[in-house]
Order: structure tokens, then sequence, then C-alpha cells
């Protein structure tokens, strides 16, 4: 005796069902072949245009600018302390004529970019090395936090007195910031690496080189990858903050001259421009970790 179905039972089975589920069944299966089409439909509803958004951002700049200055000329806001767009634009047009803006931000553009590639390659051998011997992670893992932990600006001046106000201090300063992020992001990649993969790697007769080429770096290039925008940023900030204690050139130094000279729109003129250069580093660095990362998962 067998359990098969016959297709006279089925049709009897199917026959037996109470009134109204055959249509219901029905209905379930066309609703099911929509899911698909629902879902992109919802998904499509609910992110909006990128027209849409980038117009809310222009407008909400504009409205501000002109809140701004419409309150300076009507004495709502004090131009003596916050200034208006009307004389920052006067002030940015002086500085773009003299060159004065453009040498200033490509300076610390170049202390950035040096920063950022030294701290990134810096970091990341170094939290790589952690991953050869226990013992040399275990001893030099606090020494790495408690350098974090320490204000850099604190450090600063030493910088500056020891490498001058040239180009060196910036870069160093940017580096500083940007190393130990990457150090200790490299390392918590390198602790999260499979280890049964390790292993199977192993077993299969790989020497150690091989495993920490073939398994270990190919694990710890995504989470590299995916710091890099906040390296960025911090080595942005570094850069900065040197040319604040100690610089010939940077927007840095324009911003603090300014202040001592009660220069209100050249002020301006240097924080919005500092705006425009993050928001450049940002993008493109983006754009870079985004091919990065199809290529690291192409690879792997």
């Amino acid at each position: 005796m067998t359990d098969t179905m016959t297709p006279r039972d089925a049709t009897s089975a199917s026959s037996s069902l109470a009134p109204g589920t055959s249509e219901a069944l029905g209905r379930l299966g066309e609703l099911r072949s929509q899911a698909p089409v629902i879902s992109r439909r919802r998904r499509a509803a609910k992110e909006p245009s990128t027209w849409r958004v980038n117009m809310l951002r222009v407008g909400i700049v504009v409205g501000i600018l002109t809140v701004w200055e419409v309150g300076a000329n009507l004495g709502w806001i004090d131009a003596f302390f916050w200034s208006q767009p009307s004389q920052i634009w006067d002030t940015a047009k002086v500085t773009l004529e003299s060159g004065d803006i453009v040498r200033n931000a490509r300076f610390t553009f170049g202390s950035t970019i040096a920063g950022f590639l030294i701290g990134v390659i810096g970091g990341v051998s170094i939290g790589l090395s952690f991953w050869w011997s226990r013992t040399y992670a275990l001893v030099a893992e606090p020494m790495v936090i408690a350098f974090e932990a320490m204000p850099k600006l604190a450090l600063a001046p030493i910088i500056v007195l020891v490498l001058g106000i040239g180009i060196s201090s910036k870069v160093a300063m940017a580096t500083a910031l940007v190393i130990v992020i990457q150090i200790l992001n490299t390392y918590a990649a390198v602790r999260a690496v499979d280890n049964d993969l390790t292993t199977l790697v192993y077993s299969l007769g790989a020497s150690r080189w091989q495993v920490f080429l073939k398994v270990v770096v190919p694990s710890v290039l995504p989470w590299v990858v995916s710091s890099l925008r906040v390296a960025i940023g911090l080595a942005l900030t570094g850069a900065v903050v040197g040319e604040y204690i100690g610089s010939r050139e940077g927007l840095g130094r324009m911003i603090q001259y300014a202040g001592s000279t009660y220069d209100i729109a050249l002020i301006w003129v240097g924080v919005f421009t500092l705006a425009l250069l993050s928001a450049f580093l940002y993008i493109a660095v983006s754009l870079a970790e985004r091919g990065l990362l199809k290529g690291v998962i192409r690879a792997t």
C-alpha cells in the first residue's frame, strides 16, 4: 500500500475544499506573482528623486543666506561680529583676484593628501603586522590606544617646533590623526579573520606568508576601504590645526590671521572654502571607495 496521491484523489480533494477556498488560493498566487513589482514600486515611492533632494539643499542654503543678508541690513544681526553675505562675496572676489585663496587652498590640499596617504599606508601596514605576533600585538595595542586618547592639539606646538612652519609639520599632524585610526581599524579586521578558513588553508600545505597574502589581506581590505572617508576628514582637520599653530600658508593660517585682524568677512571666506574643499575630498574619496570595494568583492 502506498501513500501516493492519484489524479482522481487530487480532484476529489480539491472538490472537497470549503466554498471560496479555490478562489482565495488563486488570489494568493496572483499576489505572490505581483510581489516583486509591488516591492519595487514601494521602494521607488519611498526614495525621493535626486533632483528634488538637490533643490531642497539649494533652497535651504539660499534661504539662510537671504535671511542673513536681510537681517544684517535691517540691524537684526550685528554685521560687525557676523558680517553679511554681500561683504563676504566682495572679500572672496578680492582674494580670488589676488590669488591668495587659491594658493592657500592648494597648500592645505597638498598637506591633507600627503598626510592621508602616509597615515593610511602606515596604519594599515602596522595593523597588518599585528597578525604575525600575538605578543607584539598585545604589547603595542595599549600604546596605540594611549596615543589615540592623547589630544593631538597638545602635540601640535612640539611638531611645529621640531619640523618648522613649512608643509612638513602639517603633513605630520594630518598623519598623526589618520594613522592611529587606521591601526586600530586594521587590527580589528585582523582579529575578525575567519579562523576556520585559516586552518583550512594551513591544512592544504600553505605557508604562513601564503596564508597572509591569500586570507588575511583580502579579509582586511574591505575594512580598510570602508574607513577612507573618515580618514580624509581627519587628515584635513590635522592639516588645518597645524596651520593654526604656525604656518606661512594655508586656509587655517588665513583664518587665524583674519581673526587676529578682526576681518570677519575673510574668516567666513576661509570657512566656506574649507567647507567646499572638505566636500570635494569627501566626494572624491567616496567614489574611489565605491570603486575599490567593487574591485575587492570581485577579486575575492
